[in-house]
């Protein structure tokens, strides 16, 4: 199963999780916040260092993903142009990484108060405890 792991309580995790389902080419991905027994579960049963609340998480095929790297394996799951980002990943991951970093530092006053309103087909794919 493919996860995105987010911080459930930033606004900015939230409008991003929304991007990805209003722009992803199938419905493949699931959701669930870093804060969920799912994650913790997660991480002990594959012997990964805890979770990190401002640390973007990308799951596939019991592969761990993050930051940067996480954000550029979603892009495969998103329609064109997005998809076309991908180009980026040739980047040192040191820079793309800061990038990641320097937003991820200001995401609560990016964005804030915003909650993900799925339609009842999306709500199947989050998983929420």
């Amino acid at each position: 199963m493919t996860f995105v792991l987010y911080d459930g309580d930033c606004g900015f995790c939230n409008r991003s999780v929304a991007f990805i389902l209003k722009h992803e080419k199938s419905q493949s991905i699931h959701f669930t916040p870093i804060q969920s027994a799912q994650t913790e579960e997660l991480f002990e049963k594959n012997n990964w260092e805890a979770p990190n609340l401002s640390t973007f998480y990308f799951i596939q095929d019991g592969r761990k993903f993050e930051r940067s790297a996480a954000a550029f394996e979603v892009l495969k799951y998103l329609k064109s142009p997005y998809r076309w980002l991908r180009i980026f990943r040739f980047i040192p991951r040191k820079i793309t990484d800061w990038g990641y970093d320097q937003v991820a530092k200001r995401r609560q006053r990016i964005s804030k108060g915003f909650c993900v309103m799925p339609t009842s087909e999306q709500r199947a794919r989050f998983i929420m405890d």
